[in-house]
């Protein structure tokens, strides 16, 4: 078939384009900027667009659909181009439910925790050698691709709250119908799309709602608001809690039936675990079997990645952005290397964390820190027309304690000074944030 993707460069979409080209299908695409990976691996399948920016003369009758990112606006002169044509238009969302909808679909969603916990069902499937397609919202190791097409049986998506495209605005996991489905908590996220924790909370009962009849409904117990969300719902339902657990030697072992030691840590960690257990049960797995096969995760990329060690310093990157996240983040390592002296970075980048109205959710989420760092670029708020914070209002928010940061070189020399007063003890250092810290070498 000839299909189109639009919007070709993001995360995702260029891997739904490498997943569709591996089938076979004549793929063409558009996009105003790619940047990498996503620009050397389209180009290394040759299906790289020659120019940026979009052409409308790309769109004829000839394509049999077009797959639409949400990076397209609705003026976009190839979209109107294709509606002007009466050309077939997927949403990648809705395209990933037309390929699965005769498949068992898995679906893990929730605030926090999901692309970790998808790539555990991912690494166990995997392990134990099930043949299965999947769509996850990192790039995993063990895997080529975020996105699998093929003709296996089972589909597991990670399935995300953020809205399908300019067509259809509404969250991503609406569409995919699963029979299987797991929430891992809810926590606000995303204010400019849902402007209130009510609106926000609603998605998620519409997700409930949007599960096969007849399917499982698993989720966190912990998670008081989830429980309302799900003891509505007259599926078959089950709650999973952290699992019993101690740390030896800086590793974690759980006993289930037998004794099994994890590369992962923290009680955020060990609850998405138990939760992927019930899915692979699910899915005709044991719990030593689910258990056995997890030893051997490691985590995914900037969820509590260890990215860098040496003799007395271990440094995690973390993708936390959400007060929740952050929480959870700082709690586990915490935890993990008591003795060590711990230093927390958290940058404001998305959109939520740069909302001045948003900032009072932040309090108390580093208090448990030896050193807690602010950082943020002024300049963002310009590029984002939105209204700019001081380091007053950081302190304000997250504590009096906090160091609130507003130029790299700055923070660079700000964790040299508070590297050098703790000499001859071990520390850790966890860098939190969905950007990159405008570059900065952090170690």
């Amino acid at each position: 078939m000839n299909i189109h993707i639009l919007a070709c460069g993001g995360a995702v979409m260029h891997n739904i384009a490498l997943a569709l080209h591996q089938l076979g299908h004549q793929i063409t695409g558009s996009d105003d900027e790619i940047f990498e990976p996503a620009l050397s691996r389209l180009k290394k399948a040759n299906i790289c667009p020659e120019t940026f920016g979009w052409f409308p003369e790309k769109i004829s009758k000839d394509l049999d659909f077009i797959v639409l990112g949400m990076h397209a606006r609705s003026d976009n002169p190839e979209l109107l181009k294709a509606k002007e044509l009466g050309i077939k238009i997927y949403s990648f969302p809705e395209y990933v439910y037309e390929h699965a909808k005769n498949k068992t679909r898995v679906v893990i969603g929730g605030s926090h925790g999901k692309t970790t916990t998808t790539a555990m069902v991912m690494h166990v499937l995997k392990t134990l050698k099930k043949d299965f397609d999947y769509l996850v919202g990192s790039q995993l190791e063990g895997f080529d691709t975020m996105v699998r097409f093929s003709d296996a049986p089972l589909m597991v998506i990670e399935g995300d709250e953020y809205l399908t495209s300019t067509l259809d605005p509404i969250p991503k996991f609406l569409k995919y119908k699963p029979q299987i489905a797991m929430i891992t908590g809810i926590a606000w996220d995303h204010i400019n799309v849902f402007p209130t924790w009510e609106n926000y909370v609603e998605q998620f009962e519409l997700f409930v709602n949007s599960i096969e009849t007849g399917g499982s409904l698993i989720y966190f117990d912990g998670d008081e608001t989830l429980k309302k969300v799900c003891e509505k719902s007259t599926l078959n339902k089950q709650a999973y809690k952290t699992p019993n657990f101690h740390i030896r030697n800086n590793k974690v072992v759980v006993s289930k039936g037998e004794r099994h030691t994890l590369e992962i840590f923290g009680e955020h960690n060990l609850q998405n675990a138990e939760g992927a257990c019930l899915v692979c049960k699910e899915l005709g797995i044991s719990e030593d079997e689910f258990y056995d096969a997890l030893s051997s995760f490691t985590g995914t990329a900037k969820r509590l990645e260890k990215v860098h060690e040496e003799a007395n310093l271990i440094v995690f990157r973390d993708f936390a952005h959400s007060p929740s996240k952050l929480k959870a983040s700082i709690d586990a390592v915490r935890k993990q290397f008591s003795s060590h002296h711990f230093i927390a970075v958290f940058e404001l980048h998305t959109f939520s964390s740069l909302n001045k109205d948003f900032l009072p959710n932040y309090q108390h989420c580093m208090d448990l820190a030896d050193d807690a760092l602010v950082y943020y670029n002024p300049d963002v708020f310009a590029h984002k027309k939105m209204q700019a914070i001081d380091k007053e209002d950081i302190i304000k928010n997250f504590g009096q304690s906090v160091w609130a940061i507003e130029d790299s070189k700055e923070l660079l020399a700000k964790i040299e000074e508070i590297k050098s007063n703790v000499l001859g003890k071990p520390y850790v250092l966890l860098l939190m944030s969905s950007g990159n810290f405008d570059n900065a070498k952090m170690w």
